[in-house]
């Protein structure tokens, strides 16, 4: 029997798909939600044929969406329609992630299920938000990226642009829907009733930029923060440094950092040289910081006694480590940040593992991802009363549909 969590008792409509959406709701299945996956027929959430796939089965899905139940029906038919409107009715949560207006043009846009449900809270993702010039626009996570400076900030300043190989934007949206989603919880528990959550890719993007903003407008413009490569422009050290085979990040900004720095370099001269007092100083001479720091880290043994070296005087520094070696590093392994999943299609692999972590409940939930349409008949009968003979009817008329599952 599955463990009851902090969500327990939070009766969740699910209408996401791809990453942001299903972030949220992967996040409140493990937190002891009750996730009613709606997926579209005939094919479901589009992540179902991204690989890596084993018999159809998707690794990508199954990370994203354990513990849900899959609900999949021919929204086109009115039927279908109607079932979730009595699922709205009984629901706590309700998330979506599509582009604007489709979910009303749907009949279950953010009026009709304040209508059914005045308690509802009603949580809309999307790349732009539900407002504004570029609201009905599409977009992925890239292009709240690219709107929203950030993108330019990303690779060698005489270069163009690179693309970040992971899904920060859609992950971080994700946790800003959760965080929405839990206030909106606790106020409706003061009895502040239902609402509607607006969250969007570029609004949480924007958030990210920790000093650019603030800089450019306090500087009428003077300041363009730029792209700098491995390195920041307006602090040092603040960046990757190359060594014999491999690279460390290494950030020494106080003045208690910057002198441990040196006294480990066996360059105590630097500490007291007034060429290198500030971090905005060491920035002005950000090569001469670079060849410094790169030539001691070249005359150790290996990077390794350099990186140990540093840890010794708690100057902050990290390898740069690789995919393969950060899942395989004791540390992630040993708080299950990267966690090992047991799959009915796949057997077992590794995922990232669950990033909130509470007292009460040390231990994370034994969790299972839908085949599609997996639990029609359960939510059905379950949640609206519904006979065998009336769920057998809608499967005759497709209006429930689903895949084969594996015995």
């Amino acid at each position: 029997m599955i463990k009851k969590h902090i969500l327990k008792n939070c009766t969740v409509l699910d209408f996401t798909h791809a990453l942001a959406g299903p972030t949220t709701t992967r996040l409140m299945a493990e937190m002891g939600a009750d996730i009613i996956k709606v997926e579209l027929a005939p094919c479901g959430d589009m992540t179902r044929r991204v690989p890596y796939l084993k018999d159809g089965r998707s690794a990508y899905f199954v990370q994203q969406n354990r513990g849900k139940q899959s609900l999949c029906l021919d929204i086109r038919q009115p039927e279908a329609v109607d079932i979730l409107k009595k699922l709205i009715a009984q629901a706590d949560v309700l998330i979506e992630n599509f582009t604007p207006g489709v979910i009303a043009d749907m009949g279950l846009g953010w009026e009709v299920a304040e209508g059914i449900n005045p308690e509802l809270i009603y949580c809309s993702i999307s790349a732009f938000g539900q407002t504004g010039p570029l609201a009905h626009l599409p977009g992925f996570d890239y292009m709240g990226q690219a709107y929203s400076g950030v993108t330019s900030l990303f690779g060698e300043p005489d270069d163009a642009p690179i693309m970040p190989m992971i899904s920060m934007g859609d992950v971080n949206t994700g946790v800003h829907a959760l965080a929405a989603i839990n206030g909106a919880l606790f106020y409706r528990s003061q009895g502040g009733g239902g609402q509607h959550i607006d969250c969007s890719l570029l609004d949480s993007y924007f958030h990210c930029h920790d000093f650019n903003v603030q800089l450019y407008s306090n500087t009428q413009g003077e300041v363009q923060p730029t792209r700098n490569g491995r390195h920041h422009y307006a602090f040092a050290p603040n960046g990757i440094f190359k060594g014999r085979d491999s690279h460390l990040f290494i950030i020494a900004l106080s003045t208690k950092h910057w002198r441990s720095l040196c006294e480990v370099m066996g360059r105590n001269d630097l500490f007291e040289d007034e060429r290198y007092v500030t971090f905005a100083e060491r920035a002005a001479r950000l090569d001469e910081v670079i060849d410094l720091i790169e030539g001691w880290i070249a005359s150790m043994p290996s990077d390794q006694a350099a990186r140990e070296a540093l840890e010794a005087a708690h100057v902050p520094v990290a390898p740069v480590l690789t995919p393969a070696e950060a899942l395989n590093h004791p540390h992630l392994v040993e708080r299950s940040t990267v966690r090992t999943v047991s799959d009915r299609g796949l057997g077992e692999f590794q995922i990232p593992g669950m990033p909130l972590r509470f007292s009460q409940f040390p231990d994370s939930l034994t969790l299972e991802a839908p085949y599609l349409g997996e639990h029609n008949a359960r939510v059905l009968r379950e949640r609206l009363a519904m006979s065998d003979d009336d769920i057998a009817h809608l499967v005759a008329k497709k209006v429930l549909q689903g895949e084969a599952i594996p015995t």
